[in-house]
């Protein structure tokens, strides 16, 4: 799907703040409230807007230890069925499939140390087709650009549309 310069603007305002209303959406972007709710229907139906998530503070809820493990898949394992596997597990976040010399990220949070050790031991290296995997704990995390930011550039919600 082609973007124009204001369905990019879209995304990167709701972007930032899913909870936008569409009137101050369309405030901020200089379009009707018509206009503006036509344009984030299509986007929507298009699959360019997948749905609006809250952003949640991890420790707020009790997950105080991240992780990024990496894996390793066996010969002849399917690596859709082992992320399928994977993304089913409590705790797992995300799971990744990379390029290079290992297969898989697989972001992991936990309440602590006990729960994050047995999630690996117990659950992850026991998937069907992980030959081998290296844990890292994370010791601190920063969000980057949202997806919405990135494609619309980095000043997107500084400048009007035209």
């Amino acid at each position: 799907m082609a973007l124009d310069r204001v369905d990019r603007r879209i995304i990167a305002e709701l972007s930032a703040d899913a909870r936008l209303s569409v009137r101050a959406l369309a405030e901020r972007i200089h379009l009707s409230r018509n206009a503006t709710h036509t344009r984030i229907l299509h986007l929507i139906e298009s699959g360019a807007i997948e749905g609006f998530r809250a952003r949640v503070d991890r420790k707020a809820i009790g997950l105080h230890v991240m992780a990024v493990i990496t894996a390793k898949l066996a010969a002849g394992a399917s690596v859709a069925e082992v992320m399928a596997a994977l993304q089913a597990l409590p705790h797992v976040e995300s799971v990744l499939a990379v390029s290079g010399d290992i297969d898989l990220f697989v972001t992991v949070n936990a309440p602590d140390h006990d729960v994050l050790s047995e999630v690996i031991l117990q659950e992850i290296r026991q998937v069907p087709g992980i030959a081998s995997t290296r844990s890292y704990v994370v010791l601190d995390s920063r969000e980057g650009t949202p997806p919405g930011l990135a494609a619309a550039g980095q000043n997107a919600h500084l400048t009007a549309v035209d």
